[in-house]
């Protein structure tokens, strides 16, 4: 992820607060603040609630653990993708490395400076065994594991308006031509169809991931992270990049969507005001609506549902896109001692009950298996379970394109699919420029 937006839609990152940490030599493996002895170092992202769990858990790691304490230092999104590549550079990078996975991780493998962590969990089978198996895809690189998954789940939802559904009559689509013909009919009702914050570009890939799923199985998009020559052009891709514009040009979208911002929340309202029956996007919004649309969520107006099938298409209705996990590399180029206190708090710091309970009451869906138990007493546990089935049931998890591919294509991509929602190049033309970041 590259824009201030994308800091919305990852658990690593809720709302920005001010760093903790202002500069770098404070903050590595050496320098001033480094931690003492045979301790170890760990940069985390600001943002409450998730900020002050992160927080409690290594505090707790450290009472008990006075020999191999770590050092914390927090940043604010933007701050920490520029210090942590500055760091990396030099040498100087934390013990504990937060990142997205995906096309990041796996620079970080190819330039070695990130630790094998396969051994590790080889030693601790039951902690990968507690954890989503689909979490595990972001963090491996030619089937090796180079992160653990942790925090929470967050895949992209279909949500709808509850009301506005009942005043025309209808029903949740289930298939993308059940979703095409509620299109005139939202309209004729002088209601958007779909919200969308399509200035933000992060929001329309959420579209296409889902369709590329469908229309092709989660085979399309992995031939194409692979680097499958021309893989943008493939049969799927261009059916893909031709449907959406079909509901683009139907008038599916708001009116202005390109100068809508996600950031600012403008899209959410329109659902949660009337003024749209259905949005396409991350679960973590559920809490921002619950909070900013007076009585939408608690007074039973707000639905939800997984995407639409597509007849004839090789997806799995079940299969699932977004954030898989959060994830936490340790660095290569650590001392063997504070190495040694990062795989002590991999195995019993990160991921514990404290934890799972802290993001539960947070709103949000612990990579935990089994964590749904807990979710009986919750008043939204309807919406929890619903979240926890959709990631630890789907056959495929796909991970956010701009998160998987290297950062160069992940810019590309989004500049392209501005033009591509904005009908100003073919779908043929966005494969090509696609298929020429092939590598990148």
């Amino acid at each position: 992820m590259t824009s201030p937006t994308a800091a919305r839609r990852t658990f690593l990152s809720l709302v920005c607060a001010a760093p903790l940490a202002a500069t770098l030599a404070g903050c590595g493996d050496s320098g001033p603040g480094a931690a003492a002895g045979d301790g170890a170092t760990m940069w985390i992202l600001t943002g409450q609630p998730a900020e002050g769990i992160r927080t409690d858990a290594v505090e707790t790691f450290n009472d008990s653990h006075e020999d191999g304490r770590i050092a914390l230092s927090a940043f604010q999104n933007d701050a920490y993708k520029a210090k942590i590549r500055t760091a990396i550079g030099a040498n100087q990078a934390p013990t504990i490395i937060p990142t997205w996975g995906g096309g990041g991780l796996r620079d970080y493998v190819k330039s070695s400076q990130v630790e094998d962590l396969t051994p590790f969990f080889d030693e601790h089978a039951d902690l990968r065994d507690e954890l989503f198996a689909s979490a595990f895809g972001a963090a491996t690189v030619d089937g090796r594991i180079y992160a653990m998954p942790c925090e929470v789940v967050s895949p992209i939802v279909m949500y709808y308006n509850k009301a506005l559904f009942d005043q025309v009559g209808a029903q949740p689509p289930t298939t993308w031509d059940e979703l095409m013909a509620l299109v005139p009919v939202f309209n004729d009702a002088g209601v958007a169809p779909i919200s969308l914050g399509g200035q933000s570009r992060w929001t329309n890939m959420m579209w296409l991931e889902y369709l590329y799923d469908r229309i092709g199985g989660p085979e399309l998009f992995t031939s194409i992270y692979e680097g499958q020559p021309d893989g943008w052009s493939q049969p799927g891709s261009i059916e893909a990049l031709t449907k959406v514009q079909d509901l683009v040009r139907a008038g599916g979208f708001v009116n202005g969507f390109a100068s809508i911002t996600a950031d600012s929340n403008a899209d959410q309202a329109l659902l949660y005001s009337g003024r749209a029956a259905m949005m396409l996007h991350g679960s973590w919004v559920y809490g921002s609506m619950k909070t900013d649309g007076g009585d939408f969520v608690t007074g039973g107006n707000l639905g939800w549902s997984r995407f639409p099938a597509v007849d004839g298409g090789k997806g799995d209705m079940a299969d699932a896109v977004g954030n898989p996990a959060g994830y936490y590399a340790m660095s290569a180029k650590a001392t063997d001692e504070a190495k040694q206190v990062a795989m002590d708090f991999f195995a019993d710091g990160l991921v514990t009950e404290a934890t799972t309970t802290a993001w539960i009451e947070a709103g949000s869906v612990p990579v935990v298996v089994g964590a749904d138990e807990q979710f009986g007493g919750s008043e939204d546990a309807d919406w929890l379970t619903f979240v926890y089935d959709l990631a630890s049931e789907a056959p495929a998890f796909q991970q956010s394109w701009d998160q998987a591919l290297s950062p160069t294509a992940a810019e590309a991509l989004l500049e392209n699919i501005e033009k591509l929602f904005g009908l100003t190049i073919t779908p043929e033309e966005f494969a090509q420029a696609m298929n020429a970041t092939n590598g990148s």
